[in-house]
């Protein structure tokens, strides 16, 4: 599948996170459900054929809408297939019927998250691990969340905590630096960005994330250096002339200070 090149999403009115959201069906956040345990058989089919994977899970789950795995794996499909919302309607209800089951909570906050609902997310999230076993997966999805609410400050704390459980995790590092983007301090934002690059582990996004904090201090040339590591010359002069517009934007700020950036935010499972 082509990775969503920076122009994508810099059209992007939102973050829809945790976001790191899905953009035109490309995964872009992963599957937190899917990230806290080893990838299934099942798992590895429905990222090969979501289509058919949502069929499939969808006549199991009209059998038994209580099997947790089966839920799990419609709602994976759901999402995979831009079905957002009935896949949060499908893992709220295995959610009610199981409210142990942690890795329903994950799935169920993680797609409250696609679906825009922030707060609801964080609070499905904050239950889908504890204080004294804390997954770092799930701490950086809830800092997306509340970058999402306006919470930055907040947020970076999150980070900050997943960062300790997994340190220089690029996933964490890349939603470090778009949580500095949305408050506008982008040295620090490409400090961070060049730190999750140097890890030796960060994929295509955290570049194009990186040539967006570059691009929104001016140095044109460079982010098209770093977004034609990626892409095609003539997609990263495209998206090197975006960002040029969103600076002679005057809403610009006002859009990032509310939590809005042009960017996507990165699921550490992908």
């Amino acid at each position: 599948m082509r990775r969503p090149s920076i122009a994508r999403l810099l059209g992007s009115a939102a973050v829809t996170a945790l976001l790191a959201t899905g953009l035109g069906g490309c995964k872009t956040m992963g599957d937190i459900a899917g990230s806290l345990t080893e990838k299934s058989d099942t798992t590895a089919s429905v990222e090969a054929d979501p289509r058919r994977a949502a069929e499939t899970f969808g006549e199991r789950y009209r059998a038994n809408p209580k099997d947790p795995e089966v839920a799990l794996r419609y709602g994976q499909a759901l999402r995979a297939t831009g079905q957002r919302a009935q896949a949060a309607a499908v893992l709220g209800q295995a959610s009610i019927a199981n409210p142990g089951n942690k890795q329903l909570l994950a799935g169920y906050g993680r797609a409250l998250a696609d679906n825009g609902n922030f707060q609801q997310a964080f609070d499905v999230l904050s239950r889908a691990h504890s204080p004294d076993n804390p997954d770092w997966r799930i701490l950086s999805i809830q800092g997306t969340a509340l970058d999402q609410l306006g919470k930055h400050q907040e947020a970076r704390g999150y980070y900050e905590s997943a960062l300790r459980i997994a340190p220089d995790e690029p996933s964490v590092l890349s939603n470090l630096g778009l949580s500095y983007v949305l408050s506008r301090d982008l040295p620090k934002a490409e400090e961070t960005l060049r730190r999750a690059q140097a890890t030796g582990r960060a994929d295509a996004r955290v570049r194009q994330n990186l040539a967006l904090a570059v691009g929104l201090q001016g140095r044109f040339a460079e982010a098209e250096t770093i977004a034609r590591a990626d892409l095609p010359p003539d997609e990263a002069a495209a998206n090197v002339a975006i960002l040029k517009q969103m600076l002679a934007r005057k809403d610009v700020p006002r859009t990032a200070a509310r939590g809005k950036p042009p960017v996507v935010a990165q699921d550490p499972s992908d």
